[in-house]
């Protein structure tokens, strides 16, 4: 955002001094009030991006659903669109949705599209307000309105809508997700687009999802995703959580989440009926940073071994027990420094017989599930086998007073989490509540 101070432009960053953005903005392009974003996406290049490499890389780290970004707050379509004359086949010569729904579907992943454009009426207003707009440009930076307008206009609407079905007939996503601001707009858009995109569905013979923040939906009619956060209890129904390794773009020299930090957030999500929505930032070519293949490829290769407790389970009695919890759930809550222990448990069923217990870090000694307590009441059935998921070792254990006692493997499959598989002769489900938040300090 620009304002003029004492004869001079600068960015208002709160304080009343340039901020980073600004200062790279005019060192890289110059002046934004003569090379606004207009400029910028003038200078579009992706020639590193490669939709194979992508879809494979996605492949490859265990994920079952993947898709663009299909158009931020810039109002840009990533997408050849007759919609918008914005959009990456103008400026680009490509059309990411088209190459990355073929890769992901030729894979077994579900495509998804994400949506941030509701927010495109806030994003633009400091143009107005600080720019010289043509006004044969309107189509990118909306019509003129004040930086406090929080009523889009008519154009806005027929523009947000026009833009999104095209996107749903032509490419037919399996998931759309919504960036917040959506619920700042009319109830009948929202309700028409709900509508629209589930009958579309029907039509198409197949399930579909979409997933919103803040008040957009309902529960009832979509999955409530969570930016960077999480609940702290199991919630029902299922819930997304949207994070990303670092920044949610290119920055250089960004500093990256470690494959161990992603894989218990994962963890914990699952455990409470979550499902994670990773954001992969690409370089400014399209291609993706070294950093971000190795831990991805990391992921997948815990996956490999351990995804038998991660997909298609779900949250058991208690999702976990440990000294390490959220203080609260909610938005934005990985700001927390957060580190797993090897007391830290999580459990997820898989059916009535066999349910799986997590242990987030690798223990020194005996591994104790107090949880499985035979004085907690917690698991009212014999438990037949206990195995270490990826290891054919034969594991000593027991259960008492003290919990599921097992013995420390002498090796492990993997360097992260470990998943011991618990095979049960009747599986029994106990409300016990409190009993078993007693045990989790």
């Amino acid at each position: 955002m620009m304002m003029y101070e004492d004869g001079e432009k600068v960015s208002l960053n709160g304080k009343g001094t340039p901020s980073n953005n600004y200062l790279h903005h005019s060192e890289k392009y110059g002046d934004p009030e003569e090379f606004g974003y207009k400029y910028i996406i003038e200078q579009f290049d992706p020639s590193g991006f490669d939709a194979e490499v992508w879809a494979e890389l996605f492949a490859k780290s265990g994920a079952k659903f993947a898709g663009p970004v299909a158009m931020h707050h810039d109002n840009f379509a990533m997408w050849d669109s007759k919609a918008t004359r914005w959009n990456s086949m103008n400026y680009g010569g490509f059309d990411p949705s088209a190459a990355l729904k073929e890769a992901i579907e030729k894979r077994d992943m579900r495509f998804m599209a994400s949506f941030h454009h509701a927010f495109t009426w806030k994003y633009f207003g400091p143009a107005h307000a600080y720019g010289d707009i043509d006004p044969k440009d309107y189509d990118l930076y909306t019509n003129p309105h004040e930086l406090d307008d929080d009523t889009p206009d008519k154009d806005f609407y027929t523009s947000w809508w026009a833009k999104l079905k095209e996107y749903i007939d032509k490419y037919q996503p399996d998931l759309i997700w919504f960036d917040w601001w959506l619920e700042n707009m009319d109830e009948e858009t929202r309700l028409k687009f709900l509508a629209y995109y589930y009958n579309q569905a029907e039509k198409w013979g197949k399930e579909v999802a979409v997933a919103y923040k803040e008040s957009t939906f309902t529960t009832s009619t979509a999955v409530k995703d969570y930016e960077r956060g999480r609940p702290n209890q199991p919630k029902s129904p299922a819930w997304l959580t949207d994070t990303s390794p670092g920044a949610w773009f290119y920055r250089p020299e960004a500093q990256f989440k470690s494959p161990n930090e992603l894989v218990d957030i994962l963890v914990d999500i699952v455990a409470k009926n979550g499902v994670m929505l990773l954001n992969v930032p690409p370089n400014p070519d399209g291609s993706i940073p070294a950093e971000m293949v190795d831990l991805l490829t990391h992921m997948g290769s815990w996956l490999e071994v351990n995804g038998e407790a991660i997909y298609s389970t779900r949250p058991w009695t208690v999702f976990g027990e440990g000294p390490t919890r959220l203080p609260e759930g909610g938005h934005k809550i990985e700001k927390l420094e957060i580190a797993y222990k090897a007391e830290d448990i999580r459990y997820v069923k898989k059916s009535d017989q066999l349910f799986y217990a997590i242990v987030m870090d690798r223990p020194d000694g005996d591994i104790v599930m107090k949880t499985l307590s035979t004085e907690i009441g917690a698991l009212n059935s014999k438990i037949l086998e206990v195995a270490l998921v990826g290891s054919d070792q034969k594991l000593e254990w027991k259960r008492n007073e003290r919990g599921l006692v097992i013995e420390r493997p002498t090796d492990f499959p993997t360097d992260y989490a470990h998943c011991f598989k618990i095979t049960l002769e009747g599986y029994v489900e106990n409300d016990i509540g409190g009993a078993v938040e007693a045990h989790m300090d």
